[in-house]
């Protein structure tokens, strides 16, 4: 059992990624890959992407000996050149340490012995590996994937604003569970303190375990938890509008649309052809989750997309 222990201040520090992070998707897909169960459910996909897989990749599977991937692999940054940049700055001691951690009881190939004194050469294994996995096993699905997210997104965020931490939290996962300051999720037994750094949920749409923990000094932890139906994305999957209207519904996702400027209530009823008091009631869970904002002109009340609202509905 993992269990998360947090101060009093760490369930107003609870936030949500606003964006999928490219690599640590593409560690989450790397290993639904390399698993043996599940294989009625994911092993069609499995096959199709080990055929689609160029020999640069090779790499990865040196750099995760036995199923146990070094830390600094965890990059949470949501763009991929960026993620590559902070994954190349990983401080030597870090790499070093996290190699030794993960080859303790295997033999050590020469190039991961070079990685782990910082060769320039090994480095470049290594970045283009990266690459190149992502390429073939995210590049097709990534514009679904950043879709899936921003539903995903939308959906938890409203629950945040309406219920607070504490019932997100419990709901988030099966078997989790919250006690007091204690949140409890099913996994290999860890303990970790949050003392004030606050926690990070970033959704997965390639996860078909438990959660993956990143746990760095000084950084708030993240937890990446598998979201979504269960089986990777496929090209031609839904979209855009559609794939968030699956989620919030398609009243609020016509709402956010219609934001782009302000306009008030009743207007807003007339357009989307439904009673004020439902409008009401859709633009206090937006404002909540903090996609719109609400000011007061005169008699009249104006609403607005936010930027975090126009993230989601891709403008």
């Amino acid at each position: 059992m993992i269990r998360i222990h947090f101060a009093p201040e760490d369930f107003t520090r609870v936030r949500l990624a606003p964006r999928p992070a490219p690599l640590q998707e593409l560690n989450v897909a790397l290993g639904l890959m390399c698993r043996q169960d599940g294989e009625l459910l994911h092993g069609a996909w499995r096959k199709r992407m080990l055929r689609t897989l160029p020999q640069a990749v090779l790499p990865l599977a040196d750099l995760v000996p036995a199923g146990r991937p070094p830390s600094f692999l965890d990059v949470v940054t949501d763009s991929l050149p960026d993620a590559l940049e902070q994954l190349r700055s990983t401080p030597a001691e870090v790499v070093a340490a996290e190699l030794e951690r993960v080859y303790a009881r295997t033999p050590v190939p020469a190039w991961i012995g070079e990685l782990r004194r910082g060769d320039a050469g090994a480095w470049r294994l290594v970045l283009r590996a990266q690459r190149a996995a992502f390429d073939a096993l995210l590049g097709p699905v990534w514009e679904q994937v950043q879709d899936l997210h921003r539903a995903e997104f939308v959906q938890r965020a409203v629950q945040l604003a309406e219920t607070g931490a504490g019932p997100l939290l419990a709901g988030l996962l099966p078997g989790a569970r919250l006690s007091g300051g204690t949140w409890e999720l099913p996994g290999a037994p860890r303990e970790i303190r949050l003392d004030g750094r606050g926690l990070l949920l970033l959704p997965s749409f390639h996860g078909a375990g438990g959660p993956l923990l990143s746990d760095l000094p000084d950084r708030p932890v993240v937890l990446t938890y598998p979201a979504g139906p269960g089986l990777p994305p496929q090209p031609g999957g839904p979209t855009g509008p559609q794939a968030l209207a699956r989620v919030i519904g398609p009243t609020r996702t016509e709402l956010l649309h219609q934001l782009s400027e302000d306009r008030t209530t009743t207007e807003l009823a007339r357009r989307l052809r439904v009673s004020a008091a439902t409008v009401s009631a859709h633009t206090a869970a937006l404002r909540g989750a903090g996609l719109i904002s609400t000011a007061r002109a005169g008699k009249a009340v104006l609403h607005r997309r936010t930027a975090l609202g126009s993230l989601l509905v891709g403008e």
